[in-house]
């Protein structure tokens, strides 16, 4: 058992679960955290308090944010913006095939001075329909922002990831949220959760099968391995009947009743109870 807060780095964006490490930061104060590249201003979202759970795996905060390092992220944010703009102005008078999703700047040892910063690097994220010869491209941009530029083309997840966005449940995209890894998702997926195979249905932001297919997954195998299967008979409260449709999400079964052709929504466990009742009686 320890305490857990949680900080995002963005508005909306991903959140991110570290040990406070003594500090309590509030809902909305601005924190330190540690980064591969050194610590980084992030906005607590979830202020600290007790889980039940092992923290010890969970990095620890660094503390909360003093004048120069809050001065600094702006420093940051405002590199940032301005080598968004100069690169999308850059990509039209090179007429390439290129969309900047974002922009990281990492600042050198004293960005403040005003000049060259030295070991400065800004990393521009891109999508484009194939591979692109940027070369030129990455020389104008380093004599326009006077640092180390780097281009990195993402995969359409990756760049819908990156955005962020809602998707068609109505709630922020879970690859922007709380997942770490794309893993695969077939339309196999798709059909065992009785979704309609329209592309447009059950694809996401990105235009791939969506995430949540693959994670929802095994709640529906788990629930077919238990229920009892369309058209299979059944005994329920209101009487006997025969399965015509399952609802996984509610954990429920629809039944058709043979008494007057109506139906009724039952349970998992009642249904599967009375079933097991049912046929223990005879097997006995």
């Amino acid at each position: 058992m320890g305490m857990l807060c949680a900080v995002s780095f963005n508005r909306y964006g991903r959140l991110y679960y570290l040990d406070p490490a003594g500090h309590t930061p509030a809902v909305g104060d601005r924190v330190l955290v540690p980064t591969e590249d050194g610590t980084e201003v992030a906005e607590c979202v979830w202020a600290a308090q007790w889980v039940d759970e092992d923290t010890s795996g969970f990095p620890k905060l660094a503390g909360p944010a003093g004048t120069a390092d809050l001065d600094r992220d702006a420093l940051v944010r405002r590199r940032k913006a301005d080598a968004k703009v100069a690169a999308k102005k850059l990509i039209r008078e090179h007429e390439l095939p290129m969309k900047v999703v974002a922009v990281d700047h990492l600042p050198g040892p004293e960005p403040a001075t005003g000049r060259v910063e030295e070991g400065a690097r800004t990393t521009i994220y891109f999508t484009a329909p194939h591979r692109v010869d940027f070369r030129s491209l990455v020389r104008d941009l380093g004599a326009t922002l006077r640092c180390r530029v780097e281009l990195r083309q993402l995969s359409a997840r990756d760049s819908a990831r990156v955005q962020g966005g809602i998707g068609s449940c109505g709630r922020d995209l879970c690859c922007a949220t709380f997942l770490r890894d794309f893993e695969p998702v077939s339309i196999r997926m798709a059909k065992d959760q009785d979704l309609p195979l329209n592309p447009l249905r059950i694809s996401g932001a990105c235009g791939r099968l969506m995430c949540c297919l693959k994670y929802e997954h095994p709640l529906y195998q788990r629930f077919q391995e238990s229920a009892p299967a369309v058209g299979e008979r059944v005994e329920t409260e209101h009487g006997a009947g025969r399965v015509v449709g399952h609802s996984v999400p509610r954990d429920a079964v629809t039944v058709r009743l043979d008494a007057d052709g109506s139906r009724c929504s039952c349970s998992r466990a009642s249904v599967c109870g009375s079933r097991q009742a049912y046929e223990s009686r005879y097997e006995s």
